[in-house]
């Protein structure tokens, strides 16, 4: 049967899905999805610098959340490795859950135990947990995207990230804007730092996580493939491997943290540059230390393999494999054009992102109308647009959903235009805003839908970290010049140039949907 003929084509079946026990587990998981990343951000950041610490020190607080950028390296850990114990009583998914959620709700309870303003220690100690809490939130996010992807059909995919899409909203909402108003309910009114305010207020929010357990508790393990059944090692294997990974990280880490003072010196030696923090120079100066940490743990992973510590076969079935099979299921020219797709799909509205509150405040607008307008209007049209995209997937099919969340996507970013040159009107920054994020919602449902069915199942977790990482990657890059076009072509050109950026992906959907190698329906392994 056709991916077309099984498409839910009733209107009354289409609402009866949402009862779906899956598409409700999606909305928890997706809850406590949504809770850590801004305790790592945001609210962290108001904590730190209530606290009195250095701007400089806060703003570094920011790469404990680097895992969620390179989830993919630890993805085949997750999707090869049984647990001892939990595996075989939970089942391979739940018990990666599980640990995730406990070691999330550990590393919360830790950095609430710490008071920052206290001593540098406590600093270097919450900054430790932080990076365990953006390693485990991460690590999270790999298991739910799986099971979503093995729990419910095809079909079943834009519902359920939807659900997953409102979860995560409402996550983050409580976390964000629910922290900061529950810190200052704690406060009673007094002004001023309070350590036990903060401490009893990630106390909650780690006891707001435990919402995540009773979830992974209840629900039912997905049944594995074929594939996963076939590649099981022995105990010694997935230590080999562990033991592997763990080397590789920690040569990376190594290299970055103690090359800085070194990378310092010998600029400052050789070359008539500024090297502090801030410019351009220093800038550069912490790519360059990046990239030489990321060769030196290449050049470690590949020296376990051709010296044999490292299990070649299994080295190849958790790194290699999965991306072969993308190219196998696709074929080279249609896989490279989904890629391109994937990569670029979300450009326009990135780009434009990340401008946004500099032009709202450029406008005129208060800070009150921004939050008021941007943040919470805009929430609830996003998740209106989640819940909108996932019915009209369900209804019509991925493929007519994705094409038009691009449309609209590029379409909405003219609308900034009108509001560039009608400067601080409240009433037009609504529309926009509602028009915007409310595009947003039906294209990054569709689009996980459409990134869900590219994965195989016997490479689940692996390919789609993969997907999730390319599809911010390129926009980030390219944003990063987006406040320099601003300044060369002001924001009205640089508003069309931004809606023009997403023509060339609505002729890639074209394209790729008329392949014949390509198809919506994933391989069952």
């Amino acid at each position: 049967m056709s991916r077309e003929e099984r498409e839910i084509r009733s209107w009354s079946e289409t609402f009866k899905a949402w009862l779906h026990p899956g598409a409700i587990a999606m909305l928890f998981l997706g809850f406590a999805a949504g809770i850590p990343i801004l305790l790592i951000f945001s609210t962290l950041s108001v904590w730190l610098i209530e606290a009195g610490v250095e701007r400089s020190a806060v703003t570094f607080f920011s790469w404990a959340a680097l895992g969620y950028s390179f989830k993919f390296l630890w993805a085949p850990i997750v999707d090869l490795m049984p647990l001892p114990v939990l595996t075989r009583v939970l089942g391979r998914r739940r018990a990666w859950l599980l640990v995730a959620q406990l070691l999330i709700i550990t590393a919360i309870l830790t950095m609430a135990s710490l008071d920052p303003a206290e001593s540098g220690q406590n600093l270097t100690f919450m900054a430790l947990a932080a990076v365990l809490l953006g390693f485990s939130s991460a690590t999270q996010d790999i298991v739910i995207d799986a099971y979503r992807i093995e729990r419910g059909e095809v079909h079943l995919q834009a519902l359920f990230a939807s659900m997953y899409i409102a979860g995560y909203r409402m996550g983050m909402l409580v976390a964000g804007a629910g922290s900061l108003f529950l810190a200052d309910y704690l406060a009673g009114g007094k002004t001023g730092y309070s350590y036990p305010v903060w401490r009893e207020t990630y106390m909650i929010m780690a006891a707001v996580m435990g919402c995540g357990i009773v979830t992974t508790l209840c629900i039912r393990e997905p049944l594995p493939s074929n594939a996963v059944i076939r590649h099981i090692h022995t105990a010694l294997e997935y230590l080999r491997f562990l033991s592997i990974f763990l080397l590789t990280m920690a040569a990376f880490t190594l290299t970055f943290f103690y090359s800085g003072s070194g990378f310092s010196e010998i600029i400052r030696q050789y070359l008539p540059i500024s090297t502090e923090a801030g410019t351009l120079e220093g800038f550069l100066i912490e790519m360059v230390r990046f990239f030489t940490a990321v060769g030196v743990a290449s050049a470690i992973a590949w020296i376990t393999v051709v010296t044999g510590l490292a299990d070649k076969k299994m080295v190849s079935h958790a790194y290699i494999a999965p991306v072969k099979d993308f190219f196998v299921r696709y074929g080279g020219k249609t896989a490279v054009l989904v890629l391109l797709l994937v990569g670029f799909y979300r450009l326009s509205d990135i780009v434009l992102g990340i401008v946004s509150n500099v032009f709202y405040i450029d406008m005129g607008f208060s800070k009150t109308a921004i939050a008021g307008i941007t943040k919470t209007f805009g929430l609830g049209m996003t998740l209106v647009g989640g819940f909108l995209g996932g019915v009209l997937t369900l209804r019509f099919g991925v493929q007519k959903i994705l094409f038009l969340g691009a449309f609209l996507s590029a379409a909405t970013n003219l609308l900034f235009m009108l509001l560039a040159g009608a400067g601080a009107d409240i009433t037009l920054l609504t529309v926009v805003i509602g028009a915007d994020n409310l595009s947003a919602g039906i294209a990054t449902t569709a689009f996980i839908a459409f990134l869900s069915s590219l994965t195989s199942v016997s490479f689940t977790a692996v390919q789609y970290a993969i997907f999730s990482s390319m599809m911010t990657m390129f926009p980030k890059v390219i944003g990063g010049y987006s406040g320099t076009m601003v300044s060369t072509f002001g924001y009205e050109n640089f508003f069309m140039i931004t809606a023009l950026m997403g023509i060339p992906v609505l002729f890639l959907i074209l394209i790729v949907r008329k392949m014949p190698a390509f198809s919506y329906a994933r391989d069952n392994g």
